[in-house]
């Protein structure tokens, strides 16, 4: 079992989403984040004078699943998340020990 935490644009969240459910996967956690990468955040015009935006918001989607759906999920995300310009952020794979369904007690290794 695998964790998938995809960081992306806040703007490409509802085709990323749609193409999920699309194919079956429904279960995700959508969190409002803040960050920048190697870019260190972007230079704006404001009233003629120049303001640097240094921690840039972005969402992060995060999604548990079989070994086996990783790299299809991964496919769907980089897929609708991608514009081919810099901040379209980055996908993490994380092992996942144990999950438990609390509502259950259910245990999912």
């Amino acid at each position: 079992m695998k964790k998938i935490e995809a960081i992306i644009r806040p703007e490409k969240l509802e085709q990323v989403k749609k193409a999920l459910e699309e194919n079956g996967y429904t279960g995700m956690t959508v969190i409002e984040v803040r960050g920048r990468g190697e870019q260190r955040g972007i230079k704006l015009q404001f009233r003629g004078r120049s303001i640097t935006v240094d921690l840039l918001t972005k969402i992060k989607i995060e999604i548990v699943t079989p070994d086996e759906d990783v790299d299809k999920i991964v496919e769907i995300i980089a897929k609708n998340a991608r514009t081919g310009r810099p901040g379209d952020g980055r996908i993490f794979i994380i092992p996942v020990e144990k999950a438990i369904r609390i509502r259950t007690g259910e245990v999912f290794e």
